[in-house]
C-alpha cells in the first residue's frame, strides 16, 4: 500500500473545521467511536482522530468562516500546485505556508467552489 502522506495525489488527511470542536469530538465518539489524541503544535493543541493507533485526522475548533470536513491532498510541490490551481480556474484560499512540524500547505477551491488543501509533509511526519 503506498504511504499517503509521502505520494503524490492521495488523500492523505481529513480536518474537520467546526467552531465548537469539543462538541464535534463528543458527537464523533459517539456516533463512530473515535478517540481524539492531542499533539502539541507552536501556538495551539490540535485534536488527532485516532482509529485504534492510527491517526485519521484532526479538528480545528474555532476555524473562522469555513465549516465542514477539509480534504488534504499530498503533492510533491505546494507552491507549483497552486499556481497550477489559479490557472485552471481554482482559487486560492489560503496563501502557501509552512506549518512546523507538519509540512507545506495551502487551501484551494476548484472551479466549483469546491474546497481542498494540498501539503507537502515534512520528513519527520511520516
Amino acid at each position: 500500500m503506498a504511504d499517503a502522506m509521502r505520494t503524490h495525489g492521495l488523500f492523505s488527511w481529513n480536518e474537520l473545521h467546526a467552531a465548537n470542536g469539543d462538541a464535534m469530538k463528543r458527537f464523533y465518539a459517539a456516533v463512530i467511536g473515535w478517540r481524539f489524541e492531542d499533539m502539541a503544535m507552536p501556538d495551539a493543541t490540535y485534536p488527532v482522530i485516532k482509529v485504534g493507533d492510527v491517526s485519521a485526522g484532526g479538528v480545528a475548533p474555532g476555524a473562522g468562516s469555513f465549516k465542514g470536513w477539509l480534504p488534504y491532498i499530498t503533492v510533491d510541490d505546494v507552491d507549483a500546485a497552486v499556481a497550477k490551481a489559479t490557472a485552471a480556474g481554482g482559487t486560492v484560499i489560503s496563501l502557501a505556508a509552512d506549518s512546523p512540524p507538519v509540512g507545506r500547505m495551502a487551501t484551494l477551491a476548484d472551479p466549483e467552489g469546491t474546497v481542498f488543501a494540498v501539503i507537502k509533509y515534512a520528513p519527520e511526519m511520516s
